[in-house]
C-alpha cells in the first residue's frame, strides 16, 4: 500500500524541475588574487572556503558571499535567483505531466531557480596605503597666554 501511495505522489512530478534539475546547485567562487576567504551566508550552515572553491546551495536559498583577504578591501556579493530556460522548461513540464502537485513541489524547493552570478568572480582591490596606516592621536590645542 505504501509503494502505491509513493508512486501516486511521485508520478505527477516526472516532468517537474525538482526531478530534472534537482533542488541544489553548485556555486563556484574565485578571486584575484586567489587564496581569499569566502564567507557564504544563507546556507543551512554558514560556510567559509578559500578561493577558488565550490559550495553546494539549495536553489531557493538567499545567498550572500563576502570575499576578503588581508591587505584588500572586502567585497560583498548578494546573489539573485532567476529562472533560466531549463528551469522554465521543467516548471512548464508540470502543465503536461505534473499538474498542481509538481508545480507546488517546484515552488517550495526553488527547483526552477538558479543563483546569479554563478560563478562568482571577484577582483579584490588593495587597501590604499593611506587608509592602512593608523592615524596618530590628535593633540589637544595648547592654551594661549
Amino acid at each position: 500500500m505504501r509503494l502505491v501511495l509513493a508512486v501516486a505522489i511521485a508520478a505527477p512530478c516526472v516532468g517537474c524541475a525538482s526531478v530534472t534539475r534537482g533542488t541544489t546547485e553548485n556555486i563556484s567562487i574565485s578571486s584575484t588574487p586567489a587564496g581569499a576567504t569566502a564567507d557564504i551566508t544563507g546556507l543551512d550552515i554558514p560556510t567559509a572556503c578559500v578561493t577558488p572553491c565550490v559550495v553546494q546551495a539549495k536553489r531557493n536559498a538567499d545567498i550572500t558571499v563576502t570575499v576578503s583577504k588581508e591587505g584588500y578591501e572586502p567585497q560583498i556579493i548578494p546573489l539573485t535567483k532567476e529562472i533560466p530556460g531549463s528551469g522554465a522548461a521543467g516548471f512548464a513540464g508540470n502543465v503536461l505531466l505534473g499538474g498542481l502537485v509538481g508545480m507546488g513541489v517546484d515552488a517550495a524547493t526553488g527547483a526552477a531557480l538558479d543563483h546569479k552570478p554563478n560563478p562568482v568572480i571577484v577582483t579584490l582591490q588593495p587597501v590604499s596605503p593611506r587608509a592602512a596606516r593608523p592615524r596618530p592621536p590628535r593633540r589637544p590645542p595648547q592654551p594661549q597666554s
